[in-house]
């Protein structure tokens, strides 16, 4: 069977015959230290990283890199004397190499970690945008643009991440952006049927706020979006927490059922699971409401009708698990995003063996628009949430796109 990396090992072994040169990255990134994304994703094209029980070696040359801030552990001086490439004083500088035109073929945007402050809703105000709007500066004036890839979320602000997408757009590049949750392998391996009618959907996430919410918003995201036609947006959201979210069970606004197959996936209960091993029903009464310390639901009402909730269960698991109910099956389909430890998280090498692809083709594998209906519903929710827990129409995030017919999660 031809796989992905046969594709990407026969691309080139195919350019090597022919002579021509690895691809050009510049690297534009916040930090660059253990543990960061930018360790994480940058590393991934210095050295390669497992793929389907082998080791790959990206046909892609790092080139440049620009780093915001330089904490202690600043990793970046030290990469680019051992892999020799320049680390530049600023991104236009770091595009063009030096020089006076743009000098490389991709660019990896990665906007996380280091001293940045918060807005009133408390997300981190990480310059994602302004990056962007710079390399998108350099290609305006010199008349050619190639492939970027955005870490997480595009930006803070959905007017902003409308705006990344529509100049992608206008000057006709390729752009992926988002979360490792969606291309990381799933315990059981299962997939959305492509077309199907889904009934209902609950998702379990773990962390605080604008960041892990994120994660677990876009891998519910990747799964509803295989429903009907297509993904058309989303009509309203609401954050309650708290004893409003048993409440809000206790009352059916999501269901109990789904709930209780998506925590049945875990492999990382916490309670006696923890303290002495033993096996625990977390659906058992009165279990979570005492594990869970600050409960939170991320209700999300779709323009076709589906009605979805985001449960965030700090204190009782530490993984992210869903569960919906699909028309024509008899149980619900049910499935861990499975997240592999550090320091190697290869979750993010599945992330980046994406990226490479859409370096390497010229065609993103998955669209931009689920990244940014997600930005848009996780600044609203947060919304809601500074509004006294408020529900809010959300006539903006009318975000179509189709999602791909091909399953684009790691299955060897």
């Amino acid at each position: 069977m031809l796989t992905r990396r046969h594709f990407l090992q026969a691309g080139a072994a195919l350019g090597a015959a022919r002579g021509a040169e690895p691809k050009r990255l510049a690297i534009i990134t916040t930090v660059y230290r253990y543990l960061s994304h930018a360790e994480h994703m940058g590393d991934r094209f210095l050295v390669g990283y497992p793929l389907e029980g082998a080791w790959h070696r990206p046909d892609i040359k790092v080139v440049s890199l620009y780093v915001d801030q330089k904490p202690q552990g600043d990793l970046s001086a030290e990469r680019a004397r051992e892999f020799g490439f320049e680390v530049y004083p600023s991104i236009a500088a770091a595009l063009r190499c030096g020089g006076a035109k743009l000098a490389v073929d991709a660019v990896l945007i990665i906007g996380e970690h280091g001293d940045y402050p918060r807005n009133e809703l408390g997300q981190v105000l990480y310059p994602r945008y302004e990056f962007f709007e710079q390399c998108v500066k350099v290609f305006e004036a010199d008349g050619r643009a190639v492939p970027v890839y955005n870490d997480k979320h595009l930006s803070y602000s959905f007017d902003k991440a409308r705006a990344m997408v529509e100049a992608s757009r206008r000057l006709k590049f390729p752009m992926l952006a988002g979360s490792s949750l969606p291309v990381t392998w799933r315990l059981p391996s299962v997939e959305m049927p492509l077309g199907c009618r889904i009934e209902g959907a609950v998702m379990v996430g773990v962390g605080g706020s604008d960041a892990m919410d994120f994660h677990a918003l876009e891998a519910m995201q990747c799964m509803l979006e295989r429903r009907g036609r297509g993904e058309t947006g989303v009509r309203s959201v609401e954050l309650v927490e708290g004893e409003a979210v048993w409440r809000a069970g206790e009352e059916g606004r999501y269901s109990k059922e789904l709930l209780g197959s998506a925590l049945s996936r875990s492999d990382t209960p916490v309670g006696l699971s923890v303290e002495d091993g033993r096996p625990q029903d977390l659906m058992a009464p009165g279990l979570l409401q005492k594990m869970v310390k600050n409960p939170a639901a991320y209700f999300i009402e779709y323009r076709d009708g589906l009605k979805a909730t985001m449960l965030m269960l700090s204190g009782a698991v530490r993984d992210f698990n869903f569960a919906a109910r699909v028309q024509g099956m008899k149980d619900p389909l049910s499935t861990q995003f499975f997240l592999t430890p550090e320091p190697n998280v290869t979750y993010s090498a599945c992330l980046m063996h994406k990226v490479e692809e859409m370096f390497q083709t010229g065609a993103a594998p998955y669209p931009v628009e689920r990244t940014l209906l997600v930005s848009g519903m996780l600044e609203s929710c947060l919304k809601s949430k500074a509004q006294g827990h408020s529900r809010l129409e959300t006539p903006h995030l009318n975000v179509a796109y189709k999602a791909p017919a091909k399953s684009q999660f790691a299955q060897s």
